[in-house]
C-alpha cells in the first residue's frame, strides 16, 4: 500500500472532495456538527480530537474518499495554524512581556482610576473599537485579552461583563468596516464606493455595537458566571522589581502593530498601485506578521528593559509565554481543518443552488445567504465573499447609498450564530475558559445580537435613502 505524500494530500484538497447530491451534503453536515457537539459535551473529548474525529465523519457521510477527506481537513488545519498561529503565539509573547514588566498592570490601573464600575463596558468596547479597525478578528483578540482578564480580576468585575464589549467591538469592526478583508471583497464584488460604504458602515456599527456589546454583556453576565481562567491571565510582576513602565511607553507598545496597520490600509487605498515603491514598503511593515513581530522586539526594550529585565530574564519571559497557548493553537487549526472539510465537501455551493429561486427583497436576500453559508462553513470571510458575488448582478441598478447598504447587508449576516464549525468560536471559548454550552449562550448569541441589529437598521436606511 503506498503512503500519501504531500503533493497528492494538496492535489487532493484542491478538488471537491465528493459528488454527493444536496440532500445528502445537508445530513453530512448536520450529522458532523451532531458528532463533535456529542463527543465534547456527552464524552467530554478534547475539542482538537473532536474536530478531527467530526470533520472524518463529515466525509464519510458525505462520500468522500478517507484520503480526501484527510487532505481537506490538513490543508483546512495547515492554513490556519498559518494564518493565525504565528499571530497568536506573538500576541501571548507580547502579552507576557506586558504581564511580567509591570506594563499590563500601569494600563489597568490607570484604566481603573479613569473609569468607574458602570463605565467600565463602555471604556472597553470603546478601547476593542478603536483598536479593532484596522486589525483582524484574532489579532485584536490576543492584543486585548490581557488586559480585558486583568481589568476583570483587579476591578471584581465579571468577565462576560468585561469581555463581551471588548468581543463585540472587535467583531462589528470585521464584518462591517473596511479595510477588513471581508467588506472590502464585499466592496469590490459589487463596486460599492468605498468612501460611503466606510461612512454608513460607523453608522451602522455604532448602535450595533452598544446593544451586542454593554447591553447585552448584562445579560450574559448573568447567564455565564465565569472567572477568567488562571493560566491564561497575566499575573502581577514580582515584588523585587525597582520599576515598572510608563503608560506613555506601554500605551505605544501596544499600539504599535495597530499604526502601522492602519497606515498599511490607508496607503494601500489612497496610493493603490502595487508598483509604488511606498505602497511596497507599507506592505510590508504592515501585514498583521511584521507589525506583531516589530511591537515584540520594540516590548523588549519599551517593557522588558524598562522593568530592568537582563537578557536571560526576556529569554525566559518568551519561553514561558508559548506553553499555555499549545492547546488553543491545536483547537483553532482543527476548527480551520473542519471548516476545510465543508467548503470543500460542496456545501456553501449548496446553500447557493438553494437561495437562486429566492423571491425576497435585495438587502433581505443576501443577509439570509451569508447567514446560511456562515452557518453552514463557519468563516465570515467566506459568507461574505460567497454572498457577495451571488447578489453582484442585483447592484446594476442601484444608487450608490444602497449598493454600500447591501454591502453592510452581506457583512451583518456573515457574522450570525458563530457555532462549533468556527475558528473563532475555539478560540474565544479558550481564551475565556468557558465550555461549549457557555460559549454558545455569550459568544453566539453575541455575535448573533450583532448580526440582527445591523440588519433592522439597514433596512429602514435603505427606505430613507
Amino acid at each position: 500500500m503506498t503512503s500519501l505524500s504531500v503533493e497528492t494530500l494538496a492535489a487532493d484538497a484542491a478538488e471537491p472532495i465528493t459528488s454527493a447530491g444536496n440532500a445528502q451534503l445537508g445530513i453530512a453536515v448536520l450529522a458532523g456538527i451532531a458528532v463533535i457537539v456529542l463527543l465534547i459535551t456527552r464524552f467530554k473529548l478534547h475539542a482538537f480530537l473532536a474536530l478531527t474525529i467530526g470533520s472524518l465523519a463529515l466525509g464519510s457521510f458525505a462520500g468522500a474518499a478517507p484520503a480526501k477527506t484527510i487532505a481537506s481537513f490538513t490543508a483546512g488545519l495547515g492554513s490556519t495554524v498559518a494564518g493565525v498561529g504565528v499571530l497568536i503565539a506573538l500576541g501571548a509573547v507580547l502579552g507576557k512581556l506586558l504581564a511580567d514588566s509591570g506594563g499590563a498592570d500601569q494600563i489597568v490601573d490607570t484604566i481603573l482610576a479613569k473609569a468607574g464600575g458602570r463605565a467600565m463596558p463602555w471604556a472597553m468596547v470603546l478601547i476593542a473599537s478603536v483598536i479593532g479597525l484596522p486589525l483582524f478578528f484574532e489579532v485584536g483578540i490576543v492584543l486585548l485579552i490581557p488586559v480585558v482578564l486583568l481589568v476583570a480580576k483587579r476591578g471584581n468585575f465579571s468577565l462576560m461583563r468585561i469581555g463581551i464589549p471588548a468581543l463585540a467591538g472587535l467583531s462589528v469592526m470585521h464584518g462591517l468596516i473596511p479595510p477588513h478583508p471581508g467588506p472590502l471583497a464585499a466592496i469590490d464584488a459589487l463596486g460599492a464606493n468605498l468612501g460611503v460604504t466606510l461612512a454608513l458602515g460607523v453608522l451602522v456599527a455604532i448602535p450595533t455595537v452598544v446593544v451586542a456589546g454593554p447591553l447585552f454583556s448584562r445579560y450574559a453576565a448573568r447567564w455565564v458566571d465565569v472567572q477568567a481562567p488562571e493560566k491564561m491571565i497575566p499575573q502581577r510582576p514580582s515584588e523585587e522589581l525597582d520599576r515598572r513602565p510608563g503608560f506613555g511607553a506601554t500605551l505605544a507598545t501596544i499600539l504599535l502593530p495597530v499604526v502601522l496597520m492602519l497606515v498599511k490600509a490607508l496607503v494601500d487605498i489612497v496610493v493603490d498601485d502595487p508598483e509604488n515603491h511606498v505602497q511596497r514598503v507599507t506592505d510590508v511593515i504592515g501585514s498583521p506578521l511584521i507589525a506583531l513581530l516589530a511591537a515584540v522586539v520594540v516590548g523588549m526594550f519599551t517593557l522588558g528593559r524598562a522593568a530592568g529585565f537582563s537578557r536571560g530574564r526576556l529569554s525566559a519571559t518568551v519561553e514561558k509565554s508559548l506553553a499555555p497557548i499549545a492547546g488553543v493553537l491545536l483547537i483553532v487549526g482543527a476548527g480551520g481543518g473542519f471548516k476545510q472539510t465543508l467548503i470543500d465537501a460542496g456545501v456553501g455551493q449548496m446553500v447557493l443552488d438553494f437561495s437562486k429561486d429566492w423571491s425576497i427583497p435585495a438587502l433581505l436576500l443576501a443577509w439570509l445567504i451569508a447567514v446560511a453559508i456562515r452557518l453552514a462553513t463557519g468563516s465570515a470571510t467566506v459568507a461574505t465573499i460567497s454572498a457577495a458575488g451571488l447578489v453582484a448582478p442585483l447592484a446594476a441598478d442601484m444608487s450608490t447609498a444602497h449598493v454600500a447598504l447591501l454591502v453592510l447587508a452581506v457583512g451583518a449576516g456573515s457574522l450570525f450564530f458563530s457555532h462549533v464549525n468556527d475558528a473563532g468560536f475555539w478560540l474565544v471559548k479558550e481564551y475565556f475558559g468557558m465550555n461549549v454550552g457557555q460559549t454558545l449562550r455569550t459568544w453566539s448569541v453575541m455575535e448573533t445580537i450583532i448580526s440582527v441589529v445591523a440588519l433592522v437598521i439597514i433596512l429602514p436606511l435603505s427606505l430613507v435613502l
